[in-house]
């Protein structure tokens, strides 16, 4: 099951791809209201179809996650103002999540990241994701932590149209996770937070290991990965890699039972 958004299909256009006419929605394929307006503004035609999608079944897709803010509703009052909501600007892959019109400014010891984009909803706590390669320019050292996990970590300073809010901790590297839905976990024979091994394909193969498997019924099946993990590997949104392995153990396949 694919999960197919306006950003996937940008995506495909970026690497130089053309989007096939009609377009193949495969059964159990889940197209956003934002990509089927897209394909309809290019006069291309969706093809519902019981053989599958673009994408091979044995196919994990890539979601490459640039820097990005999630905030608790008071700090979204403390920086935009009382009773101020987040305006959705698209759709995500994960279902009910957008990017936010709003972004924030993030101050750290040694820097300043403007424009940094606030992923919605609202939470329970605010945390900011960044890379590696972000720290040194803001001066920061972050964990590489799973999302949720900020006990401990590093603050940083966050600036918005109506006021600034100081974190005493929040900020992190997030770990690289694949998101499945309880369906998709069957399938891939894979549990909740089971460590997998992912492999690349192309010039440049690279292996992915001790990536968390994160199930719920939410969530659709996507590879998360940062900006610093992508350049190194050669991965861009809507690529795809492969599982090969669980907790330690190769398979003798991409489907096979663990060996």
């Amino acid at each position: 099951m694919a999960h197919i958004t306006e950003t996937s299909l940008r995506a495909m256009l970026g690497r130089g791809r053309l989007l096939p006419d009609p377009f193949p929605i495969g059964t159990g394929d889940k197209l956003t209201p934002a990509a089927a307006d897209f394909l309809k503004q290019r006069n291309i035609a969706i093809r519902r179809s019981e053989r599958g999608s673009l994408d091979d079944h044995s196919r994990i897709p890539v979601g490459v996650s640039n820097r990005h803010v999630h905030l608790a509703p008071r700090h979204v009052e403390a920086l935009f103002g009382v009773r101020y909501e987040l305006q959705p600007r698209r759709e995500l892959s994960q279902k009910g999540q957008f990017a936010a019109r709003e972004t924030v400014a993030l101050v750290g010891p040694k820097g300043e990241i403007p424009e940094v984009r606030i992923l919605g909803p609202a939470r329970g706590e605010t945390q900011v994701e960044i890379s590696r390669t972000d720290g040194y320019r803001l001066g920061v050292q972050p964990p590489v932590r799973l999302s949720g996990d900020i006990r401990g970590t590093p603050g940083i300073t966050l600036i918005g149209t109506a006021g600034t809010v100081v974190l005493s901790e929040g900020l992190i590297v997030a770990r690289n996770h694949l998101h499945l839905s309880p369906e998709e976990a069957k399938r891939l024979q894979v549990a909740q937070g089971d460590r997998l091994m992912l492999r690349t394909t192309g010039d440049r193969p690279v292996i992915f290991a001790e990536v968390i498997a994160r199930v719920n019924p939410r969530f659709s099946l996507d590879f998360h990965i940062d900006t610093d993990e992508a350049n190194s590997s050669f991965l861009n949104n809507g690529d795809n890699v492969t599982l090969i392995g669980v907790n330690g153990k190769l398979r003798d396949s991409a489907w096979g039972e663990p060996s």
